[in-house]
């Protein structure tokens, strides 16, 4: 499988999947037992890493959202639970997930050891968010740790993404309207100012998926062929052991 064919077929299940703890219900009690609803420990915790910095930083590092709303939540948020305390309890619900889902899973040991090598390759130099998450511990059980390697991969290829955004000249706003237009109102914008998306927007939101690939390569490229065989088949384990009621 060359390097390609891997990103082709692991990134997808990796952005798929690395978000799959965020809502949950499970999720939600533990942000309630920090005194956070929803939104709240969805900024706070997937921010949370970025210690107590003021929120247009994690606007900033987030991207895609309205940065005045993105602002107020981490704001209010902050405000009742220390940021790195929201962090590391987030991080620990993607743990949680996966002991729930992933006790059992075909490949799993596979599955981690490969997602540690890419980790351990990635270069987190100008990627905010990633570059913050790293600094969390992980847990030391395989199924936690896929869940959370996972997460962490997710976050190491959107942050890239917003790099090849800026190449290319495309706002994040202006991709998210165009790849979720369904979700233009939750990320914190009125409905009326959705933009048109063109033919170029979409012929850049394309250049930047290839420009994000070539940030994100070198990483991936360090697994052997076995390893990557091992990373596709545990991913496409992993979705499916999430869909399993």
């Amino acid at each position: 499988m060359d390097t390609k064919t891997l990103l082709d077929s692991a990134c997808p299940l990796i952005g798929e999947l690395g978000s799959a703890f965020y809502f949950i219900p499970e999720t939600g009690a533990v942000g309630k037992e920090l005194g956070l609803g929803g939104m709240e420990f969805y900024v706070l915790g997937r921010g949370g890493s970025m210690g107590d910095c003021d929120g247009r930083a994690v606007a900033a590092a987030f991207g895609y959202f309205n940065p005045d709303f993105l602002v107020k939540v981490w704001g209010d948020a902050a405000a009742k639970c220390p940021p790195r305390k929201a962090g590391s309890a987030h991080l620990e619900c993607a743990a949680n997930l996966g002991r729930a889902k992933f006790a059992s899973l075909d490949g799993l040991d596979g599955l981690v050891a490969a997602l540690d090598k890419v980790r351990e390759a990635t270069d987190p130099d100008g990627l905010s968010l990633y570059a913050a998450m790293t600094t969390e511990p992980l847990a030391p059980d395989a199924p936690g740790r896929a869940m959370q390697l996972i997460a962490l991969l997710r976050e190491f290829r959107g942050s890239a993404h917003l790099v090849a955004l800026r190449t290319v000249g495309l706002p994040s706003p202006v991709a998210h309207a165009a790849k979720r237009p369904d979700m233009w109102k939750v990320f914190g914008y009125p409905e009326e100012s959705k933009p048109e998306i063109t033919a170029e927007i979409t012929a850049k939101l394309a250049e930047a998926e290839v420009i994000t690939d070539r940030i994100v390569e070198p990483a991936y490229a360090v697994l052997s062929d076995p390893e990557r065989e091992a990373l596709v088949a545990g991913m496409r384990a992993a979705k499916d052991a999430l869909k399993a009621g």
